[in-house]
């Protein structure tokens, strides 16, 4: 039952070399002191330079508060449609801000809007108190947040980023790693793709801060930021034919320098690399047998997400191995094979293959009644 069979699964529509992550290749160079190019399905790193590398991020801070304010909503906690009135501090608030009264009244729509837009440290210390009571609670709940995601070169120590304490800080690798949590909520979409736009019944003009918003095709996003100890810093984010990529550039010396190296990363992502399915159209991975299990197989899947990032070029293999049976009992999430992709005869990747579900033992009883159903013909 230990016998190892393989299937090999010729998929012959699709292309490319798996991406590895080629820090330092030779093929991009950017000027930013820290950098990320990132894949937005699979999570994969096509470039990183200092990705590591910590410093104070200025309103790139506010990926996280956008993602706390959007995972509220769509908790039910917040309606995009309820009001939010500043308090004295959230007016006080100056920087990047649309100026608001204390006392005055809009709704979670237009706070939102602001923040994504024009990067309103006024609104994002409304929402946060607004949401949580105080900014201090709201703040324990972005490092919260943070651990949860495995952001493990982040600290928070304010909602806005306005102010740098030697505490508050992040790397390259964990903004493109909150901002992929942020995009895989598309209604932030339906703000960070403004490029102008206007609160206050048409009174207050909003002008994007992320000049890519309006200049690279694709663009969904995401936010700038900038203080005179962080620099110029920008994570942004496009989509093409079905594929996003993110981009992220710390510390860089101007706005222009920050922009031209975000568009260098994307353009390198969407010039050399796809998505490639494990599957082809119509294709499932089989049942596999089990023995002496309550059902007779168990369902399959990959342990991660069913596509892979890939090179432009060339045809690569996939060979599907699996036993020809499992014993119960079959936990899931258990892995029972692998999915091994090669171009040339090198292992490009290998993908685990794990059970889908739970198959219990059947049992000495289960078991009898099994056989006495096979005896009578049942």
């Amino acid at each position: 039952m230990k016998r190892a069979v393989c299937v090999v699964l010729l998929l012959s529509l699709l292309s490319g070399l798996l991406a590895a992550a080629p820090a330092g290749s030779a093929e991009l160079t950017v000027a930013a002191p820290s950098a990320v190019l990132m894949e937005k399905e699979t999570g994969a790193v096509l470039y990183d330079k200092n990705a590591l590398d910590t410093g104070f991020p200025a309103s790139i801070t506010k990926i996280m508060t956008m993602l706390l304010i959007v995972e509220a909503i769509e908790n039910g906690v917040l309606s995009p449609d309820d009001t939010v009135t500043a308090s004295e501090r959230a007016a006080s608030f100056g920087g990047s801000c649309v100026y608001l009264e204390p006392g005055e009244r809009m709704s979670v729509r237009e706070m939102l809007k602001c923040i994504a837009v024009v990067s309103a440290n006024d609104c994002a210390v409304a929402m946060a108190e607004h949401l949580c009571g105080s900014e201090e609670v709201f703040v324990r709940r972005m490092n919260e947040r943070a651990r949860e995601l495995g952001l493990e070169h982040t600290h928070f120590t304010n909602c806005t980023g306005l102010f740098d304490d030697g505490e508050h800080f992040t790397c390259a690798l964990d903004v493109a790693r909150m901002s992929r949590e942020l995009i895989g909520h598309e209604s932030i979409k339906e703000y960070t793709t403004i490029w102008m736009d206007s609160i206050r019944g048409g009174d207050f003009e909003l002008v994007n801060t992320n000049k890519l918003v309006s200049r690279y095709p694709g663009c969904t996003g995401l936010k700038t930021g900038y203080t005179s100890t962080a620099r110029y810093c920008l994570a942004a984010t496009a989509e093409r034919a079905g594929v996003e990529y993110i981009a992220v550039v710390m510390h860089c010396d101007t706005a222009e320098s920050r922009n031209r190296d975000a568009e260098a990363l994307l353009n390198y992502a969407f010039a050399g690399f796809r998505l490639i399915p494990l599957q082809g159209e119509g294709q499932t991975l089989p049942a596999l047998p089990v023995a002496l299990g309550k059902r007779d197989t168990v369902a399959l899947r990959f342990d991660g997400p069913e596509k892979l990032l890939a090179r432009k070029g060339g045809e690569p293999s996939y060979a599907l191995s699996l036993p020809a049976s499992v014993p119960a009992p079959v936990e899931e999430g258990a892995r029972l094979g692998a999915l091994r992709v090669t171009l040339g005869g090198e292992m490009l990747a290998e993908v685990p293959v794990i059970a889908a579900e739970s198959v219990p033992h059947i049992g000495f009883g289960g078991l009898a009644l099994r056989l006495a159903g096979s005896l009578v013909g049942l």
